[in-house]
């Protein structure tokens, strides 16, 4: 189906951003960028992973809230429970490994948000939505690793949290071009705005300054 059958049906309404964003950055981890990880995402993912670096130097000289999630799961996977039974690959996120470190360049600053998770939404199970909400952020934009998975699953609960969420498509990356153009399809159909990267640094440069992490 087109873009224009979703319209037809009542699909794909755009979207204002506020005065007051933040960007949250999903699961940048060597996990999808390293080639010696089995759930490498090739080298689409680097890309990605520098698209990320630059829309994180954008947020930071803008003065906006950052906040970067990383997954840890025991090494029985008992934090993560069915998740970890489907998804067996989560290991790389154990204890000790080098595979959930950050990826060079993209981990957080002092004053910087890290939220731990154990399943997809860096909602479910944190405190990411009282943070935000407590700052009066009204925007967020949303950049990580995998856009079919946890990205995905941040992006909704960005929206059933109330906040209005922009997809920055350049830093997302998942490990199939296909999943990859069908995931960002559907999300900026039923749940987000869509932004390349230049248009989300032209937004960042307009609301620089607006606010500040406490």
């Amino acid at each position: 189906m087109s873009v224009d059958d979703y319209a037809g049906a009542g699909f794909g309404a755009g979207l204002t951003p506020g005065a007051r964003p933040a960007l949250l950055l999903v699961d940048p981890a060597c996990a999808y960028t390293d080639p010696g990880c089995h759930v490498y995402a090739g080298p689409p993912a680097l890309a990605a992973a520098e698209a990320m670096r630059s829309l994180l130097a954008s947020a930071r000289a803008a003065g906006v809230p950052v906040v970067i999630t990383r997954v840890a799961i025991a090494a029985d996977g008992s934090d993560a429970g069915v998740f970890f039974r489907k998804v067996p690959g989560l290991r790389a996120f154990g204890p000790g490994s080098p595979f959930a470190a950050y990826v060079d360049g993209l981990a957080p600053e002092a004053g910087e948000v890290e939220i731990v998770k154990q399943y997809p939404s860096a909602y479910f199970g944190t405190d990411l939505a009282a943070r935000l909400h407590a700052l009066e952020v009204d925007t967020v934009l949303i950049g990580g690793f995998s856009t079919s998975g946890c990205v995905r699953a941040s992006t909704l609960d960005t929206l059933q949290h109330g906040f209005t969420p922009f997809v920055v498509t350049d830093a997302c990356g998942d490990r199939d071009a296909s999943v990859q153009a069908a995931n960002l399809f559907d999300m900026g159909q039923k749940m987000a705005e869509l932004w390349d990267l230049g248009a989300a640094q032209a937004y960042l440069e307009r609301v620089g300054g607006g606010v500040s992490v406490p």
